[in-house]
């Protein structure tokens, strides 16, 4: 690895509406704390970011999570999550990897956030880790390398999965199915049976399934930023 910086930058959704639901979305906070918990206590300071900047809405708190509990009192953390810088503001040369926080908020702005996606590019191309775990690889949609391939293509890569979408009845909600969109991009889809972990590392691309794969995602990525 290339000398990169002791900085992890957590990307997160703006999109706080469920489609026509009437229910709210956001960022889905287990997949934020834990990951951040990982980053830590490898050394590393953690970042935020998020498409629209500001506070950017959550979902999937649970107060029995101490990891849960311990990131959102934490005093850097809530003033950080107060007022997130949009992507065009930062530095890709400040952060070894980028990790593109799921929650279901996910699959309408990300795909799109082009400023988020040059900034993980950059990030990538320098020799860092691109992450992103449940409905995080939303962000990997668009995301293309400088000689215009995606960024999936080729690689093998984790997802929500389109059985799991079926599970939480969300299929007709969602405005595409994650797993089909990043193997229309020529991602080579892995999975494990519906909510269980899955991490898949392929190159410097750092992709879990669903929540329950969200600390190996960062755990891999700390894996990787240390050979």
């Amino acid at each position: 690895m290339p000398n990169l910086p002791k900085r992890v930058l957590l990307a997160l959704t703006s999109h706080g509406s469920l489609g026509d639901t009437g229910k709210p979305t956001g960022y889905y906070v287990p997949e934020a704390a834990h990951p951040w918990e990982v980053f830590r206590k490898a050394g590393y300071e953690v970042s935020f970011v998020s498409v629209k900047g500001g506070q950017p809405p959550a979902t999937g708190y649970n107060a029995e999570d101490e990891v849960q509990r311990e990131f959102l009192e934490d005093p850097e953390v809530k003033k950080a999550l107060a007022d997130t810088p949009t992507a065009d503001s930062l530095n890709p040369a400040d952060y070894a990897a980028v990790y593109f926080v799921g929650g279901h908020g996910t699959m309408w702005d990300f795909p799109d956030a082009a400023d988020l996606a040059a900034l993980a590019r950059d990030i990538y191309e320098a020799g860092g880790v691109v992450a992103a775990v449940c409905h995080g690889p939303a962000g990997l949609v668009n995301l293309k390398l400088s000689d215009g391939r995606y960024l999936v293509e080729g690689k093998e890569f984790a997802s929500f999965t389109n059985e799991e979408e079926d599970a939480v009845n969300l299929s007709g909600v969602v405005p595409f199915l994650l797993q089909s969109k990043l193997e229309e991009r020529g991602g080579i889809h892995v999975k494990k049976p519906k909510f269980e972990s899955c991490v898949v590392v392929s190159e410097r691309l750092v992709t879990g399934q669903n929540p329950a794969s969200a600390s190996g995602v960062a755990e891999e990525t700390v894996k990787l930023l240390a050979d």
